[in-house]
């Protein structure tokens, strides 16, 4: 069950970019942003009642925790698209973001058999494949100054990961509540200093609406898989596999063209989902 919910979290989270993506081509960002999670925050209070549970402050707190994190990793995440070459900075935020709770997880005491070990390789290779949109050629081209905030950011993404993950079992989607009221705040407070536009145009605002909710179901999806004694390593790195759905998406809608590197990911990620459920 934990291995369905992470990786159906990955399919909703790569739709939920996609569509955020549109919108961020009609309107500004830091709008886009603050209001898909305003969006996502009122589904899920609205959701709570069935959905959470009893918590302390121990969960509040690392859900309060792993909002900012993600939070700073979209800032730093989109200010170096802005500055740099997205088919460097996307692969290498990517598979960051996918080895970070591979990594605690595996330090923690995760013990995964061999085939889920072969798959989360084989994962971690997927997710760089289906990312480079420019094919890996233009990985050797990247520099030093472009590669450590890619890394940084990755790094923030991948530790929403393992914040939610800390959790405790029997919290509910609770803890998403002050992981979205943190990130809403960062953004807005981020967005005022640097005298970003918060506005959304009425075009993008069913995008925006659309991308928030499918992002906090997301959300909502991995934390049930962690509270599902599913294994950080295993559930985070399905997780992380939500660029193959953003990059499908964008086949089919938008007619963008697969280079070959993204097709071997594509066929490279399947193949690491199937070995990841084979038993030990």
């Amino acid at each position: 069950m934990a291995v369905v919910l992470a990786l159906t979290s990955a399919v909703v989270y790569g739709a939920s970019d996609f569509l955020g993506g549109l919108a961020s081509r009609r309107t500004s960002v830091f709008g886009v942003v603050a209001l898909s999670q305003v969006v996502g925050l009122t589904a899920l209070l609205v959701l709570l009642p069935w959905l959470g549970g009893p918590v302390g402050a121990a969960d509040l707190g690392w859900g309060a925790a792993a909002g900012l994190a993600g939070a700073a990793g979209l800032v730093v995440f989109f200010r170096t698209l802005a500055r740099g070459v997205m088919s460097v900075i996307a692969p290498v935020t990517a598979v960051t973001a996918a080895a970070v709770p591979v990594l605690v997880g595996l330090a923690g005491g995760d013990d995964i058999g061999a085939w889920a070990g072969i798959g989360i390789a084989l994962a971690l290779g997927a997710v760089v494949l289906v990312s480079a949109e420019s094919g890996l050629s233009a990985l050797r081209a990247a520099r030093p100054a472009a590669l450590a905030p890619a890394l940084l950011a990755g790094g923030m993404f991948g530790l929403f990961f393992v914040l939610l993950d800390r959790t405790s079992a029997d919290a509910g989607l609770t803890p998403l509540v002050t992981a979205r009221i943190a990130s809403v705040s960062l953004v807005v407070l981020l967005a005022l200093a640097g005298r970003q536009s918060l506005k959304v145009t009425r075009s993008a605002l069913p995008l925006v609406a659309v991308s928030g909710m499918g992002d906090m179901a997301a959300n909502a999806l991995f934390l049930l898989a962690t509270q599902a004694d599913g294994q950080l390593a295993i559930t985070g790195v399905l997780a992380s596999l939500y660029p193959v759905s953003t990059v499908v998406l964008a086949q089919v809608v938008l007619r963008e063209r697969l280079v070959g590197a993204q097709v071997a990911g594509l066929l490279a990620a399947a193949t690491a989902v199937v070995l990841i459920t084979l038993p030990a």
